[in-house]
């Protein structure tokens, strides 16, 4: 099923999320499968709960065009960031039509758990990399709007997602 995705300046966005326990809860699950449907559907490459207005701390990774199969990161925690960074143009389901550069570190450590609740680590510097510290900031209610170096499209659409 396709969730609609939220978009600024929905209150969600800035929530502070909730951990999740294990066993999931079926809801959880299915909650999972929905949002692989909905990050299919708007062609995007990750997905977080407080984009489909839920506070939980999940998100799901879809690279699926680079050869990585779609996984759910559960709690995740970045615990390594490298010094060394690189720009990107960046965009996001919630802020539709506005990108611009965003600079973060060029390779990370990231722990999360798995849907059966094991513990699993990725270092990555890829745009995995990339994609997970984006997925990431949702979870910290931090969106590519607060980290634009510079807006390269869509600035004439800001106004629409004021807070």
């Amino acid at each position: 099923m396709i969730l609609p995705l939220s978009k600024l300046p929905a209150r969600v966005l800035r929530t502070p999320v909730e951990d999740l326990t294990f066993p999931l809860k079926k809801d959880h699950a299915r909650l999972i499968k929905n949002m692989l449907d909905t990050v299919i559907s708007a062609n995007g490459v990750g997905l977080a709960c407080p984009q489909v207005g839920k506070s939980l701390n999940m998100a799901l990774i879809y690279l699926d065009e680079v050869g990585v199969p779609p996984f759910p990161i559960i709690n995740p925690k970045i615990t390594h960031r490298s010094r060394e960074t690189e720009v990107m143009d960046e965009g996001c389901l919630s802020i539709p039509g506005v990108f611009g550069t965003v600079r973060r570190p060029k390779k990370i450590t990231m722990e999360a758990y798995d849907i059966n609740g094991e513990k699993f680590t990725i270092t990555d510097d890829t745009f995995l990399a990339r994609v997970l510290q984006h997925e990431i900031d949702h979870l910290n209610n931090i969106l590519i709007r607060d980290k634009f170096e510079k807006i390269t499209a869509g600035e004439e659409l800001l106004p629409n997602f004021a807070e």
